[in-house]
């Protein structure tokens, strides 16, 4: 019995140890399992969450591309729209716009005011302004002028200022018995520049040289001479200035020009000019240059000079160029046939008169005459 007992108790010891071994290796594979799990479960969430990052940066990257492409059309459309500003409200009408604004009505002078036809004169364009006064085309005066520029050019605008040290250029339009000659030798003498004009005695030439080169940066009697003949108009400087100074300097220099000038009462003028023609004085140097030729304009004497005349001989020539002069001189003569035209008087001096008020308009500075001794 006791033999029976023992081998029972033995069997149930080996059961008992059997089992507790069987649950330490359940309990040891689940924890490696476990482990195993687990681990797996790590890798798993780091390669979703490196997944998740690669697509937030690609959203980004893609938003901040959005972005920087908004904002350079954005700066396209502010630029663009400073421009339309500008060229609207703040560029000169002459310099900016395509069209004249006082235009009303655009004829042709072969259509409107000749009967017959004016040789030359088929292409040119004359406006009304609202004043109901003759006005040459803005698009043939701005052909003529050769890059001058004009008063509102100047005063409106900042990079329109006269600058010594580039390229720019007065031109002086002397008109007889203006006062000229006073005014084209303080031009000379009496300017506070860093580079004052250079005079030599017994001379009436100055040199007039730009601070840093020698180029001109003035076009008057008293500094390049009469370059351009005596005297000359505007029809004559507007086509010869350019090409006497690319003979002195050379060509391909591109110049900005400032004309300037003159003006008196005109009868006070006139009775100045014939107490100097009677004198003796002439201007025989002239050349009245118009459409490439040199107009040959007949003599109100017979001999060297019209020493003497009398006030009513003086007044009755036909051909004498003191009647209306300052009219003349600043008008585009091309556009009435030069000094050969077929208009009839009228016409003429009405297309003059509204040449040289407009060449008058867009001169940067003119001086009467009567007020100078204020300056």
């Amino acid at each position: 019995m006791y033999t029976i007992r023992e081998s029972q108790e033995n069997n149930n010891n080996r059961i008992s140890e059997r089992y507790a071994v069987s649950l330490v290796v359940k309990k040891t594979w689940g924890a490696i399992m476990g482990r195993r799990s687990s681990e797996e479960g790590v890798s798993e969430l780091s390669v979703l969450v490196e997944d998740d990052l690669c697509e937030r940066s690609a959203t980004m990257e893609s938003r901040a591309r959005r972005t920087r492409l908004r904002s350079v059309v954005g700066i396209c459309l502010f630029l663009a729209l400073t421009g339309i500003i500008y060229l609207g409200y703040f560029c000169p009408d002459h310099v900016c716009a395509l069209t004249s604004r006082e235009i009303k009505e655009s004829v042709r002078l072969s259509e409107g005011l000749s009967a017959g036809p004016v040789s030359g004169l088929s292409s040119v364009s004359v406006e009304f302004d609202k004043n109901g006064l003759l006005s040459v085309h803005p698009a043939f005066r701005l052909h003529s002028i050769q890059g001058s520029l004009g008063y509102d050019d100047v005063f409106t605008n900042d990079t329109f200022q006269f600058d010594i040290n580039g390229h720019d250029v007065i031109v002086f339009l002397h008109i007889q018995k203006t006062g000229g000659t006073l005014f084209g030798k303080h031009l000379v003498r009496d300017l506070d520049l860093q580079r004052p004009c250079s005079c030599q005695r017994r001379r009436k030439r100055c040199f007039c040289f730009r601070p840093n080169r020698n180029e001109n940066w003035l076009f008057s009697r008293y500094s390049t001479g009469w370059k351009c003949g005596l005297h000359a108009d505007w029809t004559e400087l507007t086509s010869c200035v350019d090409t006497e100074l690319n003979k002195i300097e050379g060509d391909g220099i591109k110049r900005r020009y400032f004309y300037i000038t003159i003006i008196r009462d005109p009868v006070a003028r006139y009775l100045s000019e014939f107490r100097h023609v009677q004198r003796g004085a002439t201007w025989r140097g002239a050349r009245h240059w118009c459409g490439g030729i040199q107009a040959n304009i007949p003599q109100c004497y017979p001999g060297s000079s019209w020493q003497g005349v009398s006030l009513e001989q003086f007044m009755e020539c036909p051909y004498n160029l003191a009647s209306n002069r300052q009219t003349r001189m600043l008008a585009d003569l091309s556009i009435v046939g030069c000094y050969n035209s077929t208009l009839s008087s009228l016409e003429r001096d009405r297309l003059m008169l509204a040449s040289a008020k407009h060449n008058l308009q867009f001169m940067p500075f003119f001086m009467l005459t009567e007020y100078q001794k204020l300056l």
